[in-house]
């Protein structure tokens, strides 16, 4: 497992492009057969993904949890963007398609990734925080995750959000998840932006065509840096940045968020012509 640090915004002003996708973006997620998590000092979270082929992918343990098991003192999100599979919660078992979520609560003790064609792999994006309340491990179907649809073709970003875990949805102690796609001819997310000084923010793009990319733009509000994503790579948004992306053709995102509060709402506007 992976570990990443903190980085101030005076810090993160004079970083280089390499610099910058080495603090905060994660790539390598979704390889086939493979578990990789990257442990952030950014809410303690814990971002990654799982690709079980013709075997079961087991959830393990890291010496730097310093727990018994993975989720003794964590709750874990899990949504499938691939073919058809299966979470295993402690010997409860949830038939999973592509968008549809998992929650395992904490105190969990074994959790296992499927999938139902090797040559279709399931494919999970895991988000952990750290809980100190025991919530009921919970499946969530795409059609049942309340999606609203926002935005307008004049402005380049009708998208429906689909909520997954949070205060009206799966309950959890302080995991927000969720995900968002976009229409046809629409490219930008989360715009006008915003920052969320209690909650950090992970973005992790997938969906995204062949040939095309996603510009994420990060940084403070008056300052703001980009990073160029690929397909199915993630980004670590600080509580004071900003998280907006615009793609040179349509895409989907998970979005996942943990910290002070889990009021969806929660968040400080920023104009757009006070971007700078």
């Amino acid at each position: 497992m992976e570990q990443r640090y903190h980085n101030s915004p005076k810090e993160v002003s004079t970083m280089t492009t390499a610099e910058m996708r080495g603090s905060f973006l994660v790539d390598g997620l979704m390889q086939p057969g493979e578990l990789k998590f990257v442990y952030s000092h950014y809410d303690r979270v814990i971002v990654g993904s799982a690709v079980p082929t013709d075997k079961a992918i087991v959830l393990g343990n890291y010496p730097n949890l310093r727990a018994e098991y993975f989720l003794e003192r964590r709750e874990l999100g899990a949504i499938n963007i691939g073919g058809p599979g299966e979470v295993v919660v402690d010997g409860q078992t949830f038939a999973v398609n592509k968008l549809d979520c998992v929650y395992a609560g904490k105190e969990s003790k074994s959790v296992e990734f499927k999938s139902k064609d090797a040559k279709n792999p399931a494919m999970y994006y895991l988000l952990s925080y750290p809980a100190h309340m025991v919530y009921p491990t919970r499946l969530l179907k795409k059609e049942e995750a309340m999606p609203v649809s926002i935005g307008s073709a004049e402005t380049s970003n009708a998208r429906t959000i689909y909520k997954y875990i949070h205060l009206e949805g799966i309950r959890s102690c302080q995991l927000v998840m969720g995900l968002t796609v976009l229409d046809k001819g629409s490219v930008w997310n989360t715009m006008p932006s915003h920052v969320h000084d209690r909650r950090m923010e992970m973005y992790f793009y997938f969906d995204v065509q062949p040939g095309q990319v996603v510009m994420h733009l990060m940084g403070q509000p008056q300052e703001t840096r980009h990073l160029v994503m690929q397909n199915n790579e993630a980004v670590i948004s600080p509580p004071w940045s900003i998280h907006s992306g615009c793609g040179t053709a349509n895409y989907a995102f998970i979005w996942g968020m943990g910290g002070e509060n889990q009021v969806y709402s929660d968040m400080d506007p920023v104009a757009i012509n006070e971007l700078r």
